[in-house]
């Protein structure tokens, strides 16, 4: 099995795919109530002795790499800093309790991989989240009394972006084995 988590210190997707690309699991991690960073890792930390024991080993992990680079109008360097930070104990926790050292996929190559193409002055979640709604039944999408998209399942998307894309590369490195 493969496990895909898109990392943030408010809301974690996760999901799991089987070798043939079924969907096993996509859900999220709520840490937003959590105000102390050490709560949310101990959540966190929960949730992936939760998945451990449901679950049992897997073959891969992947990770969202964090952002690495400022972009005007988004995230300030605090922000950045404390992403990095969760990410990195997120890894640490998963390489623990999962026996798997993660590896990291940037959200634009596993898009790529994916076959989703975000056109210039488009918002990259609205895209995927759409690529789902047509091509993944299974992950449901869930609306707010506006008819918007819940936040949570930006993240649920993203993280079947990431375990996606990172079935896609297992299954290259086969084919350049054989």
């Amino acid at each position: 099995m493969i496990l895909g988590l898109d990392v943030s210190t408010s809301i974690t997707g996760i999901t799991i795919l089987e070798k043939d690309g079924t969907l096993v699991y996509n859900d999220s991690w709520d840490t937003r109530k959590y105000k102390s960073f050490f709560e949310k890792v101990k959540y966190v930390e929960e949730q992936v002795v939760h998945l451990s024991k449901l679950y049992g080993g897997f073959e891969r992990v992947f990770i969202e790499e964090s952002l690495q680079t400022f972009r005007s109008g988004f995230s300030s360097a605090k922000t950045l800093s404390t992403l990095a930070r969760f990410n990195g104990v997120v890894s640490w926790l998963v390489y623990r309790i999962l026996k798997t050292e993660p590896e990291y996929l940037a959200a634009t190559s596993a898009r790529k991989l994916c076959g989703i193409k975000v056109p210039r002055g488009t918002k990259a979640k609205q895209v995927v989240i759409q690529h789902i709604l047509d091509n993944v039944p299974e992950i449901q999408i869930e609306y707010t009394k506006q008819n918007n998209v819940k936040p949570h399942c930006y993240d649920k998307a993203d993280s079947w972006v990431i375990a996606k894309a990172g079935l896609i590369q297992c299954q290259q490195e086969r084919k350049q084995q054989s």
